[in-house]
Protein backbone atom coordinates (compact mmCIF):
# COMPACT_ATOMS: atom_id res chain seq x y z
CA UNK A 1 0.00 0.00 0.00
CA UNK A 2 1.85 3.09 -1.17
CA UNK A 3 2.33 5.73 1.52
CA UNK A 4 1.22 3.48 4.38
CA UNK A 5 3.71 3.34 7.24
CA UNK A 6 4.42 0.18 9.17
CA UNK A 7 2.87 -0.15 12.62
CA UNK A 8 4.66 -2.00 15.38
CA UNK A 9 3.56 -4.16 18.29
CA UNK A 10 4.53 -3.58 21.90
CA UNK A 11 7.02 -5.68 23.87
CA UNK A 12 5.47 -8.72 25.52
CA UNK A 13 4.06 -8.53 29.01
CA UNK A 14 5.42 -11.65 30.66
CA UNK A 15 6.93 -13.03 33.86
CA UNK A 16 9.07 -16.11 34.37
CA UNK A 17 6.12 -18.01 35.87
CA UNK A 18 3.62 -17.15 33.11
CA UNK A 19 1.70 -20.22 31.95
CA UNK A 20 -0.84 -18.68 29.58
CA UNK A 21 0.03 -16.49 26.60
CA UNK A 22 -2.81 -14.44 25.12
CA UNK A 23 -2.11 -13.28 21.58
CA UNK A 24 -3.74 -10.53 19.60
CA UNK A 25 -2.78 -9.48 16.09
CA UNK A 26 -1.39 -5.93 16.21
CA UNK A 27 -2.37 -2.90 18.32
CA UNK A 28 -5.15 -0.72 16.94
CA UNK A 29 -4.92 3.03 16.44
CA UNK A 30 -6.10 4.00 19.94
CA UNK A 31 -3.80 1.45 21.58
CA UNK A 32 -0.87 2.78 19.58
CA UNK A 33 -1.75 6.36 20.51
CA UNK A 34 -1.94 5.44 24.22
CA UNK A 35 0.94 2.93 24.05
CA UNK A 36 -1.26 0.39 25.87
CA UNK A 37 -2.48 -3.06 24.98
CA UNK A 38 -6.23 -2.94 24.35
CA UNK A 39 -6.39 0.81 24.93
CA UNK A 40 -9.67 1.43 23.11
CA UNK A 41 -12.31 2.03 25.80
CA UNK A 42 -14.89 -0.13 23.99
CA UNK A 43 -12.58 -3.13 23.67
CA UNK A 44 -13.76 -5.92 25.97
CA UNK A 45 -10.31 -7.34 26.77
CA UNK A 46 -9.78 -5.81 30.23
CA UNK A 47 -13.38 -6.41 31.40
CA UNK A 48 -13.05 -10.05 30.24
CA UNK A 49 -9.76 -10.58 32.08
CA UNK A 50 -11.01 -8.92 35.27
CA UNK A 51 -14.25 -10.95 35.25
CA UNK A 52 -12.43 -14.24 34.67
CA UNK A 53 -10.33 -13.62 37.77
CA UNK A 54 -13.21 -12.20 39.83
CA UNK A 55 -11.74 -8.73 40.12
CA UNK A 56 -12.88 -5.22 39.23
CA UNK A 57 -11.43 -3.72 36.06
CA UNK A 58 -8.49 -1.59 37.16
CA UNK A 59 -8.69 1.93 35.79
CA UNK A 60 -4.91 2.36 35.79
CA UNK A 61 -2.94 0.62 33.03
CA UNK A 62 -0.12 -0.46 35.36
CA UNK A 63 -2.72 -2.13 37.62
CA UNK A 64 -4.15 -3.93 34.59
CA UNK A 65 -0.69 -5.28 33.78
CA UNK A 66 -0.24 -6.33 37.42
CA UNK A 67 -3.56 -8.22 37.23
CA UNK A 68 -2.29 -10.26 34.29
CA UNK A 69 1.04 -10.99 35.93
CA UNK A 70 -0.55 -11.95 39.25
CA UNK A 71 -2.52 -14.65 37.47
CA UNK A 72 0.33 -16.04 35.35
CA UNK A 73 -0.84 -14.52 32.07
CA UNK A 74 1.45 -13.18 29.38
CA UNK A 75 0.26 -10.85 26.63
CA UNK A 76 1.68 -10.17 23.19
CA UNK A 77 0.77 -9.89 19.53
CA UNK A 78 1.41 -12.35 16.73
CA UNK A 79 2.78 -9.59 14.53
CA UNK A 80 5.87 -7.56 15.22
CA UNK A 81 4.89 -5.13 12.46
CA UNK A 82 2.57 -4.69 9.50
CA UNK A 83 1.13 -2.09 7.20
CA UNK A 84 -2.46 -1.24 7.99
CA UNK A 85 -4.81 1.67 7.45
CA UNK A 86 -7.02 2.01 10.53
CA UNK A 87 -7.47 -0.71 13.12
CA UNK A 88 -9.18 -3.51 11.21
CA UNK A 89 -7.35 -6.83 11.12
CA UNK A 90 -8.70 -7.33 7.61
CA UNK A 91 -6.54 -4.40 6.45
CA UNK A 92 -3.22 -5.97 7.59
CA UNK A 93 -0.61 -6.26 4.83
CA UNK A 94 3.13 -7.03 4.61
CA UNK A 95 3.28 -8.51 8.09
CA UNK A 96 6.35 -9.59 10.04
CA UNK A 97 5.81 -12.09 12.85
CA UNK A 98 7.27 -11.86 16.35
CA UNK A 99 10.09 -14.33 17.26
CA UNK A 100 8.04 -17.04 18.99
CA UNK A 101 10.57 -19.88 19.00
CA UNK A 102 13.01 -17.79 21.05
CA UNK A 103 10.24 -16.36 23.22
CA UNK A 104 8.80 -19.75 24.14
CA UNK A 105 12.31 -21.09 24.79
CA UNK A 106 12.85 -18.19 27.22
CA UNK A 107 9.49 -18.83 28.95
CA UNK A 108 9.12 -22.62 29.14
CA UNK A 109 6.26 -22.46 31.67
CA UNK A 110 3.94 -21.20 28.94
CA UNK A 111 1.89 -24.24 28.06
CA UNK A 112 -1.23 -22.60 26.65
CA UNK A 113 -1.59 -20.06 23.86
CA UNK A 114 -4.97 -18.36 23.58
CA UNK A 115 -5.82 -16.41 20.45
CA UNK A 116 -7.85 -13.25 20.88
CA UNK A 117 -9.75 -13.61 17.63
CA UNK A 118 -9.60 -15.66 14.47
CA UNK A 119 -7.10 -13.42 12.66
CA UNK A 120 -4.52 -13.87 15.45
CA UNK A 121 -4.96 -17.65 15.22
CA UNK A 122 -4.76 -17.66 11.42
CA UNK A 123 -1.62 -15.51 11.35
CA UNK A 124 0.07 -17.63 14.02
CA UNK A 125 -0.70 -20.87 12.23
CA UNK A 126 0.38 -19.47 8.87
CA UNK A 127 3.66 -17.92 10.02
CA UNK A 128 4.71 -19.72 13.21
CA UNK A 129 3.37 -23.28 13.23
CA UNK A 130 5.49 -24.64 10.40
CA UNK A 131 8.68 -26.66 10.02
CA UNK A 132 11.62 -25.06 11.80
CA UNK A 133 9.40 -22.92 14.02
CA UNK A 134 7.14 -23.65 16.98
CA UNK A 135 5.61 -27.14 16.76
CA UNK A 136 1.86 -27.02 17.28
CA UNK A 137 1.95 -29.80 19.88
CA UNK A 138 4.34 -27.83 22.15
CA UNK A 139 1.41 -25.85 23.60
CA UNK A 140 -2.31 -26.20 23.91
CA UNK A 141 -3.91 -23.69 21.57
CA UNK A 142 -7.26 -22.10 22.35
CA UNK A 143 -9.38 -20.01 20.00
CA UNK A 144 -11.29 -17.20 21.72
CA UNK A 145 -13.81 -14.78 20.25
CA UNK A 146 -12.24 -11.40 19.60
CA UNK A 147 -12.48 -8.82 22.36
CA UNK A 148 -12.72 -6.12 19.68
CA UNK A 149 -15.78 -3.87 19.69
CA UNK A 150 -16.06 -4.70 15.96
CA UNK A 151 -16.87 -8.31 16.85
CA UNK A 152 -20.61 -8.31 17.36
CA UNK A 153 -21.03 -10.63 20.34
CA UNK A 154 -21.91 -8.97 23.65
CA UNK A 155 -19.48 -8.84 26.54
CA UNK A 156 -21.58 -11.48 28.36
CA UNK A 157 -21.50 -13.84 25.36
CA UNK A 158 -17.74 -13.42 25.00
CA UNK A 159 -17.21 -13.91 28.73
CA UNK A 160 -19.07 -17.22 28.69
CA UNK A 161 -16.83 -18.54 25.92
CA UNK A 162 -13.60 -17.13 27.39
CA UNK A 163 -14.38 -18.64 30.81
CA UNK A 164 -15.27 -22.03 29.40
CA UNK A 165 -12.27 -22.26 27.08
CA UNK A 166 -9.71 -20.96 29.59
CA UNK A 167 -11.04 -22.96 32.56
CA UNK A 168 -8.79 -25.97 31.98
CA UNK A 169 -5.62 -23.91 31.62
CA UNK A 170 -6.37 -21.83 34.69
CA UNK A 171 -7.26 -24.89 36.79
CA UNK A 172 -4.03 -26.62 35.74
CA UNK A 173 -2.05 -23.55 36.78
CA UNK A 174 -3.71 -23.53 40.21
CA UNK A 175 -2.79 -27.21 40.67
CA UNK A 176 0.84 -26.53 39.70
CA UNK A 177 1.01 -23.57 42.08
CA UNK A 178 0.07 -25.71 45.11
Amino acid sequence: MPGVKAKYSFPPIVTADAHLLILGTLPGEESLRLQQYYGHPRNHFWPLIAAIFGEAVPSDYSARIALLKRHGCALWDVLESAERIGSSDAAIRNETVNPFAAFLADYPNIRTIAFNGQKARDLFRRHVVKPGHVPEQACTMIDLPSSSPLYTKSLEEKLGVWRAKLAGSLAAQKRRAK
